[in-house]
Protein backbone atom coordinates (compact mmCIF):
# COMPACT_ATOMS: atom_id res chain seq x y z
CA UNK A 1 0.00 0.00 0.00
CA UNK A 2 1.94 3.47 -1.17
CA UNK A 3 1.32 6.36 1.85
CA UNK A 4 -0.95 9.32 0.24
CA UNK A 5 2.65 12.32 -0.72
CA UNK A 6 1.46 15.19 1.38
CA UNK A 7 2.18 18.43 0.38
CA UNK A 8 4.44 20.71 2.91
CA UNK A 9 4.79 24.09 3.41
CA UNK A 10 7.47 26.55 3.97
CA UNK A 11 6.66 29.48 6.98
CA UNK A 12 6.73 31.80 4.30
CA UNK A 13 4.01 29.81 2.20
CA UNK A 14 2.27 29.69 5.25
CA UNK A 15 1.89 33.40 5.76
CA UNK A 16 1.45 34.60 2.22
CA UNK A 17 -1.89 32.10 2.32
CA UNK A 18 -3.26 32.83 5.50
CA UNK A 19 -2.05 36.50 5.64
CA UNK A 20 -0.52 35.99 9.31
CA UNK A 21 3.12 36.81 10.03
CA UNK A 22 5.80 34.31 10.97
CA UNK A 23 5.72 35.62 14.98
CA UNK A 24 2.42 34.59 15.17
CA UNK A 25 2.76 31.68 13.00
CA UNK A 26 5.92 30.64 15.64
CA UNK A 27 3.55 31.96 18.36
CA UNK A 28 0.39 29.68 17.76
CA UNK A 29 3.22 26.80 17.64
CA UNK A 30 4.62 27.38 20.84
CA UNK A 31 1.14 27.78 22.84
CA UNK A 32 0.67 24.16 21.52
CA UNK A 33 -1.99 25.28 18.68
CA UNK A 34 0.15 24.07 15.87
CA UNK A 35 1.33 20.43 16.33
CA UNK A 36 3.69 18.30 15.35
CA UNK A 37 6.07 20.85 13.07
CA UNK A 38 8.84 19.30 11.47
CA UNK A 39 12.36 20.88 10.70
CA UNK A 40 14.43 20.43 7.78
CA UNK A 41 18.41 20.06 7.79
CA UNK A 42 18.68 23.54 8.37
CA UNK A 43 16.37 23.66 11.06
CA UNK A 44 13.81 25.63 9.34
CA UNK A 45 9.85 24.70 9.97
CA UNK A 46 8.30 22.30 7.39
CA UNK A 47 4.23 22.35 7.81
CA UNK A 48 2.25 19.65 6.32
CA UNK A 49 -1.38 19.07 5.30
CA UNK A 50 -2.35 18.28 9.35
CA UNK A 51 -0.61 22.38 10.10
CA UNK A 52 -2.40 23.58 7.57
CA UNK A 53 -5.96 22.35 8.76
CA UNK A 54 -5.38 23.71 12.57
CA UNK A 55 -3.99 27.04 11.12
CA UNK A 56 -7.40 27.10 9.40
CA UNK A 57 -9.21 26.53 12.60
CA UNK A 58 -7.89 28.49 14.57
CA UNK A 59 -8.73 31.71 12.22
CA UNK A 60 -11.92 30.54 11.91
CA UNK A 61 -12.28 30.40 15.75
CA UNK A 62 -10.35 33.70 15.92
CA UNK A 63 -13.22 34.88 13.14
CA UNK A 64 -16.30 33.76 15.12
CA UNK A 65 -14.68 35.59 18.28
CA UNK A 66 -14.74 38.83 16.53
CA UNK A 67 -18.46 39.00 15.00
Amino acid sequence: MKKAHKKKYTAHEICKIFDVTKKTLFTWEKEGKISKVKKDWRGWRVFNDENVAEIKRIIEEKMRKNQ
